[in-house]
């Protein structure tokens, strides 16, 4: 596993009301939640970076106003015919 380091300011700890563990925690989680909405990483892949089981995860989605599942009509057309 790769470790990547950043700067965060003294005043955006104080913001969120975080240490700097914490922050750690709450930044890897937002990132991920982001990554997932932008369709970049599969919700396996988001939890993972997350440091999360899948389950919780998809449970944290709504925290942040992402939806579960986004299926297109398309999409939902094609699991239909393969389910």
């Amino acid at each position: 596993m790769q470790r990547v380091s950043i700067d965060i300011p003294e005043e955006t700890l104080l913001a969120l009301k975080v240490a700097p563990e914490g922050a750690a925690e709450q930044l890897r989680l937002a990132a991920a939640v982001k990554l997932y909405e932008l369709g970049r990483l599969s919700s396996g892949a988001a939890a993972h970076l997350a440091g999360i089981p899948r389950v919780v995860f998809l449970t944290k989605l709504g925290d942040y106003g992402v939806p579960t599942f986004t299926l297109t009509e398309e999409d939902l057309r094609r699991e239909l015919e393969h389910g």
